[in-house]
Formats: structure tokens, C-alpha cells, sequence
């Protein structure tokens, strides 16, 4: 683009949301050119720039928003929606230039309704500000993710987030009643009064998880929960992973739990010794109940006789509630991952009768093609049919040349996500696609990709919303 064009174009920018939330600073598009996906910081961290934004624009409602978009089809230019800038999956990286949309301004809180139990918000908002104010008045948003505290509703929409006690009150899709988006043409449109509805596809579910490649969404009202009368931990030892499955697709068939997490060998023996203090061997799986008091007393009854039956020693409620205490410490340096290591989460998700089969298969494939990789993992969200692997590599040592980390690092998300489709797996749970496994979205759908592929080309003729974002 010439620079006079680019004058013109920054200037409608201007106008539209105001010079001061229009930057084109390199600190600012620096800052909004690497997130949490290892490449990008890798990259960054040889010294290489990732692609970067020609401009940074700050809107703080869905009619700028709107002005945004009406300029970047006029002109063609790409936008990319960037929130908290915690995703691991290259999502909000701009790799074609152009525009990143940043929602941040867009955090009012629009209201707060006890009634109807939600609290309606800009997509800008940081979560943890949400479960503040749902705990000034009794209440909780029960959404725990690892980064509650700095990734914003409308990431954790664009990429169907889940959180710690999901097994009990759902991912963000169940905890979503209506959103307003901005279409690419910028139109504003609502999706609903109410959710699951009879009145033709949740047009809620349309845009949740489409990673801002459909729509941008500006608004959304999201659930709130009276707070548990009683919140009960129990920490349990398997002796190995297929007793821990079956007593836990028992369990499900009797009550949801609210916490459940199960750690493989592994795991158990490196994470959990460490921040837990688990000391024997085992694959260590911590449950949590809450709610009615006299409700959890009789799940517990139900929990202890379920999992004996299945030879799981009790070690009583002091690992479980240390390991709730300590949930975020997980991810702090020291513990989580970090550069110079190479790592990846590829979490996937399946039914009972294929789960088992995957979590050994990704297992194998990992530590047969790739043997400088470690393998660990834990199960973590969980449903009456199925439950998720949360499956991790480690490459302690990876090449020092940012090319060829690059082709190892793809290669062993290559392999691990095609290991689980071919058993019944799909390519991402809750952290989403991104740019990182957009190119194996037609090898998990087929023929059916074309349904988001008209989508698209409905929606945005243009091409112009977070390109190559989604396979799409």
C-alpha cells in the first residue's frame, strides 16, 4: 500500500474511533504480533519479527466496531480481533497485515441481572472482573481456566474456552444466553432473546468458536450460579489408567461432579509430587462436589463406593484441596513449560469407547517418531459419553535454528492430531485452531468443510476477517 493511501485510510480510522485509539507505534504492533502460541514466541525469541498490523485500532462499542469493518471492505484490508493476547494457537496473529481490531475499550458492564442470573458485557471484559462482581453479590460466573485472569470474554467465546469445574456447569457455549455481533459487513445484529431455541440454528453457536473469522462479537450475557452451600474435595490413586477410566465413566452415570481431573503416571510422578505432594505411584485423580449440603453428602457416599469398587486408594480430602488451591500455580514459571523448551497442548476429545485407545495411540506416536519428546497428560473435562485428553509434548532441546524448529514443532502437532482423528479423536477441545492446525480442519470434516467454507463466503465475500484463521 502507498503511503498516501495509507494516509487516507488511517485517517477514516481516526474518525471512526477517535486518534487516540489509532496506533501505529512499533511497541503497539510488536505487542499485538506475538500471543501465547509457542511459534510466535520462539520467534520473537531469536530475534525474528512475526507479521505485524499496520495499524492498531482500539474500539469501544459495536458502532465503532461497525465503522471499522464498513472501511476495511471498502479498502479490502484483513482485520484480526485481538483480546487478552493469551491464546495458544496464533489465532490473533495478523499474519496478513492490515488491521488488528483490539476489544480491550469494549469492557463495560451493561448489566447485572439476579433474576435472570447474567451479567450482560462487552467482549473486552477480563473474565476475572466478571467473577468479581458476580462474588460481590453471592455469585459466580464458575468459568476456571488457567487464564482467568488475563484473557477476555470474547476470547474465551471465539475459541469455546472451558474451565476447571466444566465437568458440572459446561464450556462458555453452555453459559452463554445472547450475544450482539458485527457481521463483516458491518451490520450489528443480535442472536437471541434466549438460548436453545426451536426457532431455526443457534445462531449463538454459529459464531462461538469461529475464532472472529464469521463475526466480530462486541457483546454477550453470560450466566452467573448462586455460590456452592458446600464445596468438598477427595484426592484418589489408580493403580493404573484403565481402572481410573471405567470408575469415572461409572461415576458420570450417577451425578456430575464439579472437579475432575486425572493425571496419568507421568504426571503424577513429576506436576503432581511437585505442587501437590503426592509421593506414591499411580495415576492421581482429584474430584470435587459441590452444591446443597445435604445433596453433597450423598455424592460423596456415592464417589467413595464407585471408585473402591475400582481399587482407588482414598487419600482424603488434604490433596484435593491443595491441588484447588495451587490450580493456577500449574501455569507459573517454574512449573509450566517454557522457552528454551519446545511444548504443545493437544488436547482432543472423544466418547468412552475411544478415549483409552487415542491416549494410547498419541502416546506411542509421539514417543516413537519423536523420541527427544517427553509425553504426560491428564484427563480433565469429562461428560456422561466421553471426556478430553489434555496430552502435552516436551522437547527439552529443540534446534536453535527458528526454521527448523518450526518443521519439528509442526511435524509433532502433525503427527499427534492426526494420530487422533484416525481413532475417533478431532483436532482441538478448548484451545482452538488458529493458525497453528487451520490446514487439518478438511482432514477432521471432509466434504462437510464446505458448510463453514459457505459461511464464509456469505458472510465475508471479501475475505477480510482473520485470514487463514479456522482452515478457512
Amino acid at each position: 500500500m502507498n503511503e498516501f493511501l495509507f494516509d487516507m485510510i488511517a485517517s477514516e480510522l481516526e474518525d471512526a474511533v477517535g486518534k487516540e485509539n489509532c496506533s501505529t507505534r512499533e511497541i503497539d504492533k510488536i505487542t499485538h504480533s506475538v500471543d501465547y502460541y509457542w511459534l510466535s514466541r520462539m520467534w520473537a525469541d531469536r530475534g525474528l519479527r512475526m507479521p505485524e498490523a499496520d495499524m492498531v485500532v482500539s474500539p469501544k462499542d459495536a458502532k465503532e466496531v461497525s465503522k471499522v469493518l464498513k472501511i476495511a471492505n471498502y479498502y479490502k484490508i484483513p482485520v484480526t480481533t485481538w483480546g487478552g493476547g493469551g491464546g495458544t494457537q496464533g489465532g490473533a496473529i495478523p499474519v496478513c497485515g492490515g488491521i488488528v481490531l483490539d476489544t480491550k475499550r469494549m469492557d463495560k458492564i451493561y448489566n447485572v441481572n439476579e433474576k435472570a442470573m447474567y451479567i450482560e458485557c462487552g467482549t473486552g471484559t477480563i473474565y476475572k472482573h466478571l467473577e468479581w462482581m458476580a462474588n460481590e453479590r453471592g455469585k459466580a460466573t464458575m468459568h476456571y481456566p488457567s487464564s482467568l485472569t488475563c484473557s477476555t470474554v470474547g476470547g474465551f467465546l471465539a475459541h469455546r474456552g472451558i474451565g476447571v469445574v466444566s465437568t458440572k456447569y459446561g464450556k462458555i457455549d453452555d453459559m452463554v444466553l445472547g450475544m450482539e455481533v458485527v457481521l463483516p459487513n458491518g451490520d450489528i445484529i443480535e442472536t437471541s432473546p434466549a438460548p436453545k431455541h426451536a426457532a431455526g440454528p443457534d445462531l449463538n453457536q454459529m459464531f462461538i468458536g469461529s475464532e472472529g473469522t464469521l463475526g466480530i462479537m462486541t457483546k454477550a450475557q453470560i450466566r452467573i450460579y448462586d455460590q456452592p452451600e458446600e464445596r468438598r474435595f477427595r484426592g484418589f490413586l489408580f493403580k493404573n489408567m484403565t481402572d481410573a477410566f471405567s470408575a469415572s465413566r461409572e461415576l458420570l452415570q450417577k451425578f456430575k461432579p464439579s472437579v475432575m481431573r486425572l493425571y496419568n503416571e507421568a504426571e503424577t510422578a513429576t506436576l503432581i509430587k511437585k505442587i501437590v505432594g503426592v509421593e506414591k505411584p499411580g495415576a492421581f485423580m482429584n474430584i470435587a462436589i459441590e452444591g446443597v449440603s445435604e445433596l453433597v453428602e450423598v455424592e460423596e457416599k456415592i464417589l467413595l463406593s464407585t471408585f473402591a469398587k475400582y481399587g482407588a486408594e482414598d487419600l482424603g480430602s488434604e490433596y484435593g484441596k491443595k491441588w484447588w488451591d495451587e490450580k493456577i500455580t500449574f501455569f507459573y514459571p517454574g512449573h509450566m513449560m517454557d522457552l528454551p523448551q519446545m511444548f504443545g497442548t493437544m488436547d482432543t476429545i472423544a466418547p468412552y469407547d475411544k478415549i483409552e485407545n487415542i491416549y494410547w495411540e498419541m502416546k506411542k506416536a509421539i514417543e516413537t517418531n519423536f523420541p527427544m519428546a517427553r509425553f504426560i497428560a491428564h484427563f480433565s473435562h469429562w461428560y456422561e459419553w466421553g471426556c478430553m485428553i489434555y496430552d502435552r509434548f516436551i522437547v527439552d532441546n529443540p534446534p536453535k535454528d527458528p526454521h527448523e524448529a518450526l518443521k519439528l514443532h509442526n511435524e509433532i502437532w502433525t503427527c499427534g492430531v492426526r494420530t487422533a482423528l484416525a481413532n475417533g479423536g478431532v483436532v482441538n477441545d478448548h484451545h482452538g485452531v488458529g493458525i497453528k492446525l487451520g490446514r487439518l480442519m478438511k482432514e477432521q470434516y471432509g466434504p462437510a468443510m464446505q458448510v463453514f467454507e459457505g459461511l464464509k463466503k456469505q458472510l465475508d465475500p471479501n475475505g477480510i476477517l482473520n485470514p487463514y484463521k479456522l482452515g478457512l
